[in-house]
């Protein structure tokens, strides 16, 4: 990491504060897990996640293959000197100056929302595991330099912990992903347990499907765990937030089981009162690990 520059910072203090905007208006959870950065860590963080908002947004919502395109000619421009005119880029700029980053990891991601963009249901784990590193375990490698001063040395674990997040978004949305057309969770996976379309067009989740879900929550905390390994190694400023970002997306996996994996038909959200909870276990593990 280079020398912090707070002068570069407030000087796109508006570009930053449109970034912070997009990021809260999209995940509540993610912004105020990492709200509790240092001021210009948080801002950091927040104009990386607006640049994957908005590559998620392009084909997730608007289905637009050359908008995507479009990026990546900004993101190929960006990488060689030239800042486009626009918010995200301008405060990515400041980013780029202050942290060491890695700009494959930003490629990758848009490589996994051009997977999205033609969708094909995994066929195996692996395959479901490439997967979330192209659109999860990429967005762990580009935050982690401004999480760790040694990121180097934990890469694999950042993964670990995308690719968590990324099977907890999976199990959340499946019944909402079904609706559109889309089944995350591998078709070897599927025939192992004996579930068929049936049991996603049901109310009350089968037996089949549970013990699939299950399965696949079981991988995501496993990889909880991995990603929690690199703690030791992320500076002291940010090991707070990262741990509320932990706690409270593997808490999604605990409220869904309390209601009765109502996933097919409702998207599980943390209350904000439980959020609150977490918050304070995170506070408790701090002063465990300290």
């Amino acid at each position: 990491m280079t020398t912090l520059n707070p002068t570069l910072f407030e000087t796109n203090r508006a570009a930053f504060e449109i970034c912070a905007a997009i990021t809260k208006r999209a995940s509540q959870s993610f912004y105020t897990a990492f709200s509790h950065l240092p001021r210009h860590r948080a801002w950091s963080i927040y104009a990386v996640y607006a640049f994957c908002r908005t590559a998620d947004d392009l084909i997730d919502v608007h289905h637009d293959l050359a908008g995507l395109e479009q990026l990546q000619q900004e993101l190929v421009a960006f990488t060689t000197g030239e800042v486009p005119a626009k918010p995200m880029w301008e405060a990515l700029a400041v980013v780029f100056a202050t942290y060491d980053m890695d700009r494959a990891a930003f490629f990758d991601m848009l490589q996994g929302q051009r997977q999205d963009a033609t969708f094909t249901q995994p066929t195996t784990a692996a395959a479901l595991e490439d997967y979330c590193y192209y659109v999860a375990g990429s967005v762990g490698l580009m935050i982690l330099p401004i999480l760790s001063s040694q990121h180097r040395q934990i890469r694999q674990s950042a993964i670990a912990l995308g690719s968590a997040m990324q099977l907890t978004n999976i199990l959340r949305d499946v019944g909402e992903d079904y609706q559109q057309g889309r089944i995350y969770l591998p078709k070897s996976q599927l025939i192992a347990h004996g579930v068929t379309n049936a049991d996603f067009e049901t109310v009350t989740p089968s037996d089949h499907f549970i013990a699939l879900w299950e399965a696949t929550a079981k991988v995501a905390e496993q990889d909880y765990q991995q990603g929690l390994t690199m703690l030791p190694l992320i500076d002291d400023a940010a090991r707070p937030a990262l741990m509320a970002a932990t706690y409270l997306y593997r808490e999604i996996l605990t409220v869904a089981r309390e209601q009765g994996y109502a996933v097919l038909t409702q998207r599980t959200v943390v209350p904000k009162l439980r959020q609150a909870q977490v918050l304070r276990q995170v506070q408790q593990a701090l002063k465990q690990r300290a």
